[in-house]
């Protein structure tokens, strides 16, 4: 696999290299100064021959090269030093006055030179613009001009007269060419013309000289010809000033022009050429001479910024050699201050006081490092210990709240939220008797009274629920010193209702066992008295029969209550097997017409009838109870209200969530019977007891129904719920598991029990032996 590499830029990464080497930073140092010198020097040498100018732009160019890398490399360096002062950097302050002081000393002579250059160049080019000099150039071009002027009017009269000639006798000499060349021939020769030619209007030669000079007839202008045509005479000038030409039309001939050239001295020529070139030269350079003297101030300036780079950057250097070992020891001790231990510094060659105190830094930090590294180990164990502790206090199902020294909660458990029902975390930096005021009492009490724990059971409401809570709290000392306290809490109403059922159902055995052997002879000697004495009896005999019919009714009903009382204490484990709960509950519901037909029985029951693994007995006898406890409500509100007994109603329901099915023969869900009355409905106080044992709010109840109904319920793996009816009234319903036999078999052959449920389990059973 290919790793993607970092691009660095050129510059910035070239100037970071020449910041690192401390011989190319001085050949960069001492290239500016050798050509800068260079430059001066080839601007201001005397001798013409010397001044080249492509020396000039080649130093140029070196000095822009030399002063891009200088810039960048002592910006650069610049840039890392006002970093370093602005972040107080040891050694910065001293970097920056060496710098300062290096850089004054080579400005200052630069600017001095660049000031008497820029001086002297302004007098140099007065002296060469000045009045005299401008006189003498523009004499000397009046003096050329003349001088063309005097050979412009010469070859004008001699082609004048030459053209009356040929026109006096155009009638011999356009029948005869050798005539006409020989004429013209002598006219050159007569006027000293180096050519005379004749054309025609395209140009074709039709006579010339014999001695022409010229090889081949130079092309004309056609405003010469349209001068020539005018009757004037066309002077024309070659463009190498060596020669003078004129042209004019011939009148006696048809369409034919004269052309005759006459050459000029070349030394004068020359002379005349020059002095052109010179004057142009002179006005061109008077034209751009601010240009010039702002490119000798720009190329001094340039020279003097070379110098200064250059001086700045040796004292930049000298400077960082100089502070660089006292910033390395104290940003090496700044490290150590924000905690990096493994920071050393590097110990120069030298034998010197700043070799030892490196070498006793480097010793210092190394021993620091070793014990802090002690220390971090020994804080890491402390923290997997507390993190193993505050996994322990996740896991368990008591409650558990840390408190400091005032009683301020600040490390709770997941469990004391959850039995609570509040958001302990939350409330972390509270008091708890603020948050939890039930108690603010236990606590008070360890607080002032002392001792390392104290204990207690607590009731408090949570939604609705009451709940009793056994509470410890322990205070945690530091050197006999109070530094915590720590709650810790366990949910015991259910074993406290365990203990009470257990307790009733010890009750409900010896009641049985005490009460019942007596009471067959009481109801038997009862009818026997009645059928033998009855007879006899002739004064008010039937005060006797009412007598014997309160005693053996009244045995009945002991006997009834007694067969409750066993029925509570012996409850058998349910014998499970498949069974069809929607038959079950149409059965419990026809008794219950048959017994109250005034009450309105309202079913609703799935098309298809529900099979759930369960005791068709104990749930028959669950359901007969609920349904009976329903209608003596409603008939009970029917009296005291005095309403028609038509509007008493019962409604049972029968909902499956999920069931076995063939696809998914181990499947699981639940059923939900419910059962809804409008009758008086249920007591608000001490709701949650009324399923324990003799709990009831009837005058003739036992208070066994309900206790009997939950142990049923709870046998099967369900749970029953109490609420009202929101139309008035009550609504009682219960779940029970939806189970495969192998589901059901594994679950009673080894149940998971938690100590809580243990702890009930066990006192159940002493007390039913």
């Amino acid at each position: 696999m290919i790793r993607p590499t970092r691009m660095i830029p050129f510059i910035p990464g070239l100037a970071a290299k020449m910041g690192n080497s401390r011989g190319l930073s001085y050949a960069l140092a001492a290239a500016a100064v050798i050509s800068g010198i260079a430059t001066v020097a080839s601007l201001t040498t005397p001798d013409s021959d010397t001044f080249n100018v492509l020396t000039v732009v080649t130093l140029l160019y070196i000095d822009g090269i030399i002063l891009l890398l200088l810039s960048v490399v002592v910006g650069r360096r610049l840039f890392l030093l006002w970093r370093e002062r602005r972040n107080k950097a040891a050694g910065s302050g001293l970097q920056g006055r060496l710098v300062t002081l290096f850089s004054f000393v080579a400005v200052t002579p630069a600017i001095l030179v660049a000031v008497f250059s820029a001086l002297f160049l302004n007098h140099g080019l007065e002296v060469w613009f000045s009045d005299r000099v401008n006189t003498a150039l523009n004499q000397s071009l009046i003096v050329a001009k003349s001088y063309l002027d005097e050979h412009q009017k010469t070859i004008s009269s001699d082609i004048l007269a030459i053209a009356n000639d040929l026109n006096f006798n155009a009638a011999r000499l356009f029948s005869n060419p050798l005539t006409f060349n020989q004429i013209l021939t002598t006219q050159s020769l007569d006027r000293s013309l180096s050519e005379v030619i004749a054309i025609d209007g395209a140009g074709n030669v039709l006579a010339r000289s014999n001695y022409s000079t010229t090889e081949k007839l130079e092309s004309l202008p056609p405003s010469a010809f349209v001068s020539a045509d005018s009757g004037k005479i066309a002077v024309l000038d070659s463009s190498d000033s060596k020669r003078v030409r004129a042209l004019i039309k011939l009148e006696r001939f048809i369409g034919t022009y004269l052309v005759v050239e006459r050459f000029i001295d070349n030394r004068v020529s020359d002379h005349i050429t020059s002095i052109h070139k010179a004057v142009s030269e002179y006005n061109e350079m008077k034209k751009k001479r601010g240009g010039f003297q702002v490119t000798f101030v720009v190329i001094f300036a340039v020279v003097a910024l070379l110098l200064l780079l250059a001086a700045a950057w040796i004292g930049l250097t000298v400077a960082k050699q100089l502070a660089t070992p006292i910033s390395r020891l104290i940003g090496a001790a700044e490290d150590v201050s924000k905690g990096d231990l493994s920071v050393r510094v590097s110990v120069a060659e030298e034998d010197d006081e700043i070799r030892s105190l490196g070498q006793a830094f480097n010793k210092m930090t190394s021993q620091l490092e070793t014990q802090r590294d002690g220390l971090v180990q020994a804080n890491r164990e402390l923290d997997e210990r507390r993190r193993f502790t505050a996994t322990v206090l996740t896991g368990v199902s008591a409650g558990v709240i840390g408190l400091d020294a005032q009683g301020l909660i600040h490390l709770p458990n997941r469990s004391a939220s959850s039995l609570l029902a509040v958001d302990l975390d939350a409330a972390v930096g509270r008091p708890l008797g603020e948050v939890i005021p039930e108690m603010r009492e236990l606590l008070h009490a360890v607080m002032e009274q002392g001792g390392r724990m104290r204990q207690d059971e607590i009731e408090l409401i949570r939604d609705n629920t009451p709940l009793t809570l056994h509470v410890r709290i322990a205070t945690e000392f530091l050197d006999q010193e109070t530094i915590g306290y720590v709650v810790t809490f366990d949910d015991v109403t259910e074993l406290l209702s365990a203990q009470r059922k257990a307790a009733w159902a010890d009750v409900a055995r010896r009641i049985a066992h005490e009460i019942k052997n007596p009471l067959t002879p009481i109801q038997l000697s009862a009818e026997r008295l009645e059928r033998k004495y009855l007879k006899e009896i002739s004064t008010e005999p039937e005060v006797f029969k009412a007598c014997i019919g309160t005693i053996i009714r009244q045995v009945e009903d002991i006997g009834r209550m007694v067969d409750e009382f066993s029925a509570f204490a012996r409850m058998p484990e349910p014998s499970m097997q498949t069974e069809n709960i929607s038959e079950i509950c149409r059965q419990a519901v026809f008794l219950e017409e048959n017994r109250y037909p005034e009450i309105n029985f309202t079913t609703r029951f799935p098309d298809k009838d529900v099979s759930i693994n369960c005791d068709g007995r104990q749930i028959s006898r669950a359901l007969t109870n609920l349904l009976k406890n329903a209608s003596e409500s409603v008939i009970s509100k029917i009296e005291e209200s005095g309403d028609d007994p038509g509007t008493g109603e019962i409604v049972i329901s029968l909902e499956q969530a999920a069931a076995v099915t063939d696809d998914n023969p181990q499947g699981s869900g639940f059923v939900t019977i419910k059962i809804v009355d409008n009758g008086k409905g249920l007591p608000v106080e001490n709701r949650d007891r009324l399923t324990e044992p003799y709990m009831t709010t009837r005058s003739k109840g036992t208070g066994l129904g309900l206790a009997i109904v939950k142990k049923i319920i709870e046998d099967h793996g369900g749970n029953l719920k109490l609420a009202d009816n929101p139309q008035g009234g009550a609504e009682i319903s219960f779940t029970l598991a939806v189970l495969s036999s192998q589901e059901l078999g594994n679950s009673l052959a080894k149940p998971e029990k938690s100590p809580l449920q243990a702890e009930i389990q066990l006192a159940m059973r002493s007390a039913g032996e």
